[in-house]
């Protein structure tokens, strides 16, 4: 499952642009690589960061991975029912799964991320 209306990167998160306001996520194929998200550490309100660098991680039943921020800006907000229920991720990974918004966005910097369908070449050649 790969919806047409976000962006990707090679690390496997997506970004919904809407109203300047970018929410990111790890897709469906990232969770179900993973496993059972057991614990999640999510980037603080206010915290600048830069495209592609490191800002949290996800613990599953299998592994530790780091989370990219896939642009520049700043965290507007951070999905807090994560850290209670990190299993959303898992349940609902482009909806109720969600793990933080950012705002003040490169838009520039969407350029470097991946459309649906070169998202979808991606995890075919992983397979």
């Amino acid at each position: 499952m790969v919806p047409e209306n976000l962006y990707y990167t090679k690390e496997h998160e997506w970004v919904l642009i809407q109203n300047g306001i970018a929410r990111i996520g790890i897709t469906d194929y990232a969770q179900k690589q993973l496993g059972d998200v057991v614990y999640i550490e999510l980037p603080a309100q206010e915290s600048q960061l830069k495209q592609m660098t490191s800002c949290g991680v996800i613990e599953s039943v299998k592994a530790v991975s780091e989370i990219y921020s896939p642009l520049s800006g700043k965290v507007k907000a951070a999905n807090s029912a994560l850290a209670d229920h990190p299993e959303k991720i898992n349940h609902a990974p482009y909806g109720e799964g969600w793990m933080f918004e950012m705002e003040e966005i490169q838009e520039n910097e969407l350029k470097n991320l991946l459309s649906a369908k070169s998202y979808q070449k991606l995890i075919g050649s992983e397979s």
